[in-house]
């Protein structure tokens, strides 16, 4: 086996990063793209030291007339390291980025969980995280929206999503992949430009590199990886306060129905009860964090900015006052010290 600097560097990022236990079961989802199958034979030359089991997974989202040529393509890889291979095809077309995203992990999920995988491993890079974070952007978003993509994430119980690639740029997996001759399979759709993420990758992201900065991918990719550590830490501090806030350990939880929270705290009790005066003494990025970790219990859909708003505003505001309902028909309303949801 070539030993190349990169195989080094993603040894190293895997074992400072734990992103993986030795002798574990990991399922790659492969495309046939450049990113997915430089992974793909990163891993398998790493596989001896590590012990792994490894499995790949395609999923055919029927956009393109040759899909089901590029499922075989990727089988017969597959085939020929003597490696699992799992397809997963959609029952139509998936037209949408968002839909297609969101069918693609539940299809990974789905695979992993029926052959006891602990790990759902994607190739997204550096690249795709500098294309996320200016998505992200341009649509309007916070911390959280900028550091979107990250190393790893729990995607259902017992299978963790993890992304390698995160330090590597698109054209070192493509140098990579000429150096090994991997056949990559050339996706149509990543030319169209219908695509918002097509543009950013095709028209902005070269424009920013000739005009503002040659190394702006990486530079991007960075300033994710600053805020995630930061996202991370807030999202603990504001877990910390709401608990304070809701009289957690005080024998103050209500008496009614309860609503399921995130395993990392503990369930709410509906009608949910906030003390105003401990939220008072918080920055108002807490109280945001606080405001919103509580409307992603109660809605069905993302909290909007204004949702969030409209909550944090009762803080500070006068007695009865309230909000108009939010989707579902959730109301708070402000009883002496406490903002009341109901």
């Amino acid at each position: 086996m070539v030993w190349t600097p990169l195989h080094a560097k993603i040894h190293r990022t895997i074992r400072s990063r734990h992103l993986f236990e030795r002798n574990q079961r990991l399922l790659v989802a492969v495309s046939g793209g450049q990113d997915s199958l430089c992974l793909i034979k990163l891993l398998l030359d790493l596989q001896s030291k590590w012990g792994w089991d490894l499995g790949i997974a395609h999923c055919d989202h029927r956009w393109r007339s040759d899909s089901e040529a590029n499922a075989h393509h990727v089988e017969n890889l597959a085939k020929s390291w003597g490696i699992p291979f799992y397809l997963e095809t959609a029952n139509k077309p998936i037209n949408s980025e968002a839909a297609a995203r969101d069918w693609r992990y539940q299809a990974l999920s789905a695979i992993a969980q029926a052959n006891n995988y602990q790990y759902i491993v994607t190739g997204h890079t550096a690249s795709d995280r500098a294309e996320t974070l200016l998505y992200n952007l341009i649509r309007g978003t916070g911390a959280d929206g900028l550091q979107a993509l990250t190393w790893q994430r729990p995607l259902t119980t017992g299978i963790m999503l993890v992304r390698p690639l995160l330090e590597i740029t698109r054209s070192q997996t493509e140098q990579f992949c000429q150096e090994f001759k991997l056949l990559i399979w050339e996706d149509s759709t990543n030319q169209d430009l219908q695509y918002a993420r097509n543009r950013i990758r095709q028209e902005l992201l070269p424009y920013l590199q000739n005009n503002f900065n040659p190394q702006v991918e990486s530079a991007l990719a960075q300033t994710a990886e600053l805020l995630q550590a930061e996202v991370e830490y807030l999202e603990k501090a504001a877990q910390q306060l709401r608990e304070k806030a809701m009289g957690v350990g005080e024998g103050d939880r209500g008496d009614k129905g309860v609503i399921s929270s995130s395993s990392s705290s503990p369930p709410f009790t509906f009608p949910l009860r906030l003390n105003r005066r401990v939220l008072q003494k918080a920055p108002l990025a807490l109280q945001r964090r606080v405001m919103r970790q509580v409307l992603q219990q109660i809605l069905t859909d993302a909290a909007s900015f204004e949702h969030i708003e409209k909550l944090t505003a009762l803080i500070i505001a006068p007695n009865r006052s309230q909000t108009d309902p939010f989707p579902g028909g959730a109301i708070a309303q402000v009883e002496g010290d406490w903002i009341c949801l109901k």
